[in-house]
Parts: structure tokens; sequence; C-alpha cells
């Protein structure tokens, strides 16, 4: 799996850094690395942009993974140079900037936009699979997600406007109920798609704040010997 993020319009950053003239650049060494969009040569190709419009950077770094633990060290490694910036310009994920976020008082500016979480399906090639929606029914859509493959997002499907496989929207774009008819006949399953879905629960989704979850402490029979 993989942050697929693509880079704000240079135009876009400037205006985001406002009047901060020392900046601190930050890229990632794995999502952003492996779509181009924020490692090593892209890092130095901003700080040579910045330059070019008069702003100093006190230093870059690019972080091997931004969204894990490590951050914090390689933040105190370099504390130097960042305290000497006014704000931070990170070019990871939202998850790397968080995190980075998370462990410096520092203005906080991204440089990429994070479009989803990817699955590699080939070179250079990511779809997305789950909206991490909270209320999952691929169990009757033989294990395939409709509310992220689908482009109308149906629960009850088809719509009746594919063409030979393929959505509406896009021939590039398959149309997954075709998928699920078939994965479903094949399975010996076809009755499912006869069920009508009730409406989607949305309560499970993003509303309400962050949602999180907290692990209840293993039992004694299996926690690990210390």
């Amino acid at each position: 799996m993989i942050s697929v993020t693509e880079q704000k319009k240079f135009e876009e950053v400037l205006e985001l850094l406002g009047n901060f003239r020392k900046l601190y650049i930050i890229g990632c060494g794995t999502c952003t690395t492996q779509l181009h969009t924020g490692g090593r040569a892209e890092v130095l190709e901003m700080k040579k942009k910045l330059e070019e419009t008069g702003r100093q950077v006190t230093g870059w770094m690019v972080i091997p993974t931004a969204c894990d633990e490590l951050t914090n060290e390689a933040l105190k490694e370099s504390s130097k140079e960042i305290s000497q910036a006014e704000a931070i310009l990170i070019m990871s994920c939202a998850y790397g900037a968080q995190t980075v976020s998370a462990g410096i008082m520092k203005p906080i500016i991204p440089a990429v936009n994070t479009l989803f979480i990817g699955k590699e399906t080939g070179p250079e090639s990511m779809v997305e699979w789950c909206l991490q929606c909270g209320d999952c029914v691929i169990g009757v859509t033989a294990g395939l997600c409709p509310v992220t493959r689908c482009a109308k997002s149906l629960l009850n499907g088809p719509c009746g406007g594919s063409v030979n496989g393929k959505c509406e929207v896009s021939p590039e774009i398959p149309c997954v109920w075709q998928e699920i008819y078939d994965r479903l006949n094949a399975l010996g399953m076809l009755d499912r798609i006869d069920k009508i879905q009730p409406a989607k629960n949305w309560k499970a989704s993003h509303s309400g704040g962050p949602r999180r979850l907290v692990l209840k402490e293993k039992p004694e029979a299996v926690r690990p010997h210390t």
C-alpha cells in the first residue's frame, strides 16, 4: 500500500508560505520518493526554486519514512537548522506532515496533496481500493468494494450504464458491478446480488472527529514473557 500524492503548484506553495523567508524542507524516502513528489531530487529542486525567490533554506532532509516514530529522532538531529527556520515545508503525505507537526512547534506548510491510499497494481500504477468508511460491505459483494471502485458508489448495482464491462463515466474504468456479478457467479453465490442493501451508514466514517481504536490488554495466558 502507498500514500498517493501529487505536488501542489509552486504558486500555491508560495501563497501558503506567505511572509516566511527562512525555511527547512523535509521529504520522505518512501511514498513521495517512489511517486517523485517529495524525494531527494524533488526536495533539491524545491530548494533551488525557493532560493530563486529570495528565500533562505536553512537545511533539508529526506526522512526514510516520515510517518513513523523515528521522525522525532531525525528532527532532534537537525534541531539547529530547524530552529533557524521560520516554517517547515513538508514534501511527504499528510500522515508524515502531521507526524512532523506533532513533534515540533513550527508552522507546517504542505507542498503536496494526499489523494488516497492506493494499492500498487503494476510499475508506477496505483488504484484506490478502500475508502476506510468504517462500514464494510464486501462480504456481500464478493470481496470487491463498490463504495470506492464504483464511480457512483452504488450499493445496489449495476446502474445499467456500463458498456462491455466498462463504466459509462470512462472506458478506462472497469465496471466493478460487472466484476462483482462475475465473481459471485463463479463462487456460486449469485443469490447475494438480489439482496437490497440499506443506505450507507456514514456515521461510522469521518463524522464526529477523528476515529480512535484502543486495543484491549492481552490476556495473561498469551502475554509475552519479559
